[in-house]
This record gives C-alpha cells, structure tokens and sequence, in this order.
C-alpha cells in the first residue's frame, strides 16, 4: 500500500511542478527588454556600495568596472564598506583612492554596532548608506563586474518608469568544470525565475549584487530594522519591506546592459555554506508566495530523492522514477532555454547530467538551512 501511495503523491507533485515551471516560462518569454529611445541629460545621482571582506583578489576589477562607467563621475559615489578584512582589500580601496576622488573607505570595525544585529552585511550596508550623499542607492558585490552602461541603465529605468526599488539580472561566470557548471545553471535558473515572477508581480525577489533603491526609501522602512538578526537577506528581505509600504513601485530592469557578472565560489564545501546560508532565510519571507513555492518545491525534490531507495522494495519503482525524471528535466529545459539566451552564454549541455545532483543538494541544503549552521566569510552562523 506504501508504494502506490508514494507513486501517485510523486506524479502528482509532478504535475503541479510541470505546470509551475511553464507558468515561469510563460512569463519569461513575454518580458520585453527595457526600451528607452528618448536621450535624456543624466541627472540622477548614485552611490554605489560595496562589502568587502577579504577580497583583495577581487575587488580591483570591481572598481575597475565601476570606474569605466558610461556616466557621469560627478553623479557616481563608490563606497567600499571593508568587513574586517585580514588581506589587503583596504590598501588595493586606497591605491584606486589616489586616481578616484568618489572612491570612499569605511573601516566597518570602527563603526558602532546594534547588538541586535546578527548580519555584518547588513551592518556594513546600513552605515554605507548613512555616509551616502546620493538619492539612489546601487548595491554589488566585491566579486563583480558590471558593463560600462549598467548604471546609465539604472538612471534611464527611473527616468521612464519612477520606480521605488530596481531588481537586476546577476549571472556567475561559468568555468568549464562540474562545480562551475552546476553552480552557473543552478544560479540561471534562479535568476530566470526572479525576472519572471518579480515582473508579473508575484514574488518579492531580488539579488543584492545587482540591486538599487531609493535611499529615502530605505530610512522610510527603517532599514533593516526588524529583520537584522537573520543572518542572510540583506536584498530579498529588503525589497518585500519596501514592496509593502510602496506597492507597484519595485520593478525588474530587463536588459543585456543591466546584468552584473559574479564569480562562483570553488569548492564543494563553499558552496554548500553558501547555498545554506541563502536558505536560511526561506521561512523569514513576509510574501508567502516564496515561501509557498520553496517548501513545494522542497517537497517534490524529496520525493524523487526517496524513490531509488525504495526500489529495493519494488525495482518497478527506479522505472517511474526514470519517467518522473525525464518529465521533470524536458519542463525545465523548455524554461531554460529563453533565460539562457537572454543571459548570453548557452551551457545547457550539462543540465540533463546534473539532475541527480541537484536534487540532492536541494534536499541537503533545504533541511540544513532550517536546521543546521554554515561558515560565510570565516564567520559562524548559527
């Protein structure tokens, strides 16, 4: 009785997930790039904050990037916010300091600290912001590089459509190994997923390397504040505070020229931290809809991580399972291929290979961001 009972539980799931994955896709496809024809003289201000903790190897190519902008530099601030880095971050900061007068230092370790505060990231941005002098608020990450019209696309989005809150494409960049294809993939298709949702209106979704908002806005919700002892969700958790005191104000800024490039981590063990880290934060969603989708989805993927095992019981069980699989694997491609385009880089052939993988990480990294502990950064969180 158990078997059958577990088979129509996982052709069920199946189904629904079919049609959840196409709902995305249906969505995708009908995004248009943003447009903006009419030449406007820049006029909206920017600062652009980085965390940084231990990032020497990165951050010169960040502000690199930064530096290159096609606008305006008067209109530009960079603030590097240095988490107690132990390398030299500071220095390379300073060293671009000598050429970049809208370069600025902040040694986070000798801001004053909320003791309710449980998130350095957040920390680190909340007293970036306090220096800030621009209207608009851009956060990245020390590991990325970004085009040379990515802010001119920020300032033309909010010229056309007077947002609150501006989510963005962030792509990692794809090293031909298994780690670096499984995290590439993974990362698109969420990426895929948060342009398809955060413009139909559904989910509240977002990715601080690429992420901009109005600093009145950010004071107007007061910050983190309420959320600053949850170690992760410096973006997501932002955005759904700001979602709800400005409803139809956050929107997805679609465009080759928006999108962010971030290096992956390079280790099986990074990653796995990382991506508990990131799932940490799952039940903390005031929009339940995330919530929803994730235990859903959490749920199916432990269904389909269970079934090899019980064909010990009965071998007919790995049959449906293979079914289940393949069904599974031709929906998300169908989803895959339109975000692989719009991201520019087509490594698809890996995806069908990296299926049982992925459903077991979901299942691993699912039970201990609820219930386990990670490293980030050479920190412990519990």
């Amino acid at each position: 009785m158990f078997i059958p009972f577990i088979l129509i539980i996982a052709i069920l799931l199946t189904l629904f997930y079919v049609w959840l994955i196409l709902l995305y896709r249906r969505w995708f496809v009908r995004l248009k790039p943003f447009v903006d024809a009419i030449e406007t003289q820049p006029a909206v201000s920017f600062s652009i904050i980085i965390p940084a903790r231990n990032e020497a190897a990165n951050i010169g190519a960040c502000l690199k990037s930064i530096t290159a902008q096609n606008y305006p530099s008067h209109l530009i601030e960079i603030i590097v916010i240095d988490d107690y880095s132990t390398d030299n971050t500071a220095a390379i900061v300073q060293q671009w300091q000598q050429q970049y007068t809208n370069i600025q230092l902040i040694d986070l370790s000798k801001e004053s600290r909320d003791a309710t505060t449980n998130s350095y990231k957040k920390w680190a941005i909340e007293r970036a912001i306090h220096y800030a002098r621009s209207e608009w608020i851009v956060t990245t990450d020390a590991d990325c590089v970004a085009g040379k019209n990515w802010i001119s696309s920020f300032a033309k989005c909010i010229e056309k459509e007077q947002p609150i809150l501006i989510a963005a494409p962030v792509r990692f960049i794809y090293y031909p190994t298994l780690l670096g294809a499984f995290q590439y993939l993974d990362f698109l298709s969420l990426q895929g997923i948060t342009a398809a949702s955060v413009s139909a209106g559904w989910h509240s979704m977002c990715n601080g390397a690429n992420l901009a908002y109005q600093k009145a806005a950010f004071f107007s919700v007061n910050g983190f504040t309420g959320i600053n002892h949850i170690a992760s969700g410096d973006d997501m958790l932002l955005m759904n505070k700001i979602k709800q005191q400005y409803p139809g104000k956050t929107t997805y800024l679609f465009h080759p020229n928006a999108i962010v490039l971030t290096q992956p981590v390079f280790s099986w063990y990074e990653l796995l931290h990382q991506r508990i880290r990131w799932a940490s934060k799952a039940d903390k969603y005031e929009d339940k809809s995330i919530f929803g989708v994730l235990l859903f989805v959490y749920l199916y993927n432990l269904v389909l991580f269970i079934m090899p095992f019980l064909a010990f019981f009965d071998w007919r069980i790995l049959i449906y399972w293979m079914i289940l699989l393949l069904i599974k694997t031709l929906t998300e491609l169908r989803f895959m291929k339109p975000v692989s385009r719009f991201f520019g880089e087509n490594h698809l052939d890996w995806f069908p290979f990296l299926q049982p993988i992925h459903i077991a990480y979901t299942v691993i990294v699912g039970w201990l961001g609820k219930f386990g502990h990670y490293q980030w950064k050479g920190r412990r969180v519990v």
